[in-house]
């Protein structure tokens, strides 16, 4: 299992949000990973099964998802890894004008 993993919900609509890109990043954007949220709205298969404690970012291209006048065309999480062999879940709840994240299960 990927050491990160993350899920999109569309909470306007009441379903996950399928099809987003998502990118895991190093805080200086070197990018690690990419994927895209499948049906249920996840991304099971991001990133390696053990990363360096340090500060990374997820990218949520949300505009391609909500359309090209999307108030957040994307959205960036970033989040601090203290131990490297741990699993870690971002989820992302979204909205056209709101968005919220947490450390998930």
């Amino acid at each position: 299992m990927s050491l990160v993993t993350t899920h999109v919900l569309d909470t306007a609509a009441g379903r996950p949000a399928a099809d987003v890109a998502v990118r895991l990043e190093t805080i200086d954007g070197t990018v690690i990973a990419q994927g895209r949220t499948d049906d249920d709205g996840r991304v099971r298969d991001l990133g390696p099964a053990e990363l360096d404690p340090g500060v990374y970012r997820l990218v949520f291209d949300t505009g391609a998802y909500l359309g090209p006048d999307a108030f957040f065309p994307e959205v960036t999480v970033a989040f601090r890894i203290t131990d490297g062999t741990q699993h870690h879940h971002v989820p992302v709840l979204l909205s056209p004008y709101s968005y919220s994240t947490y450390r998930g299960s």
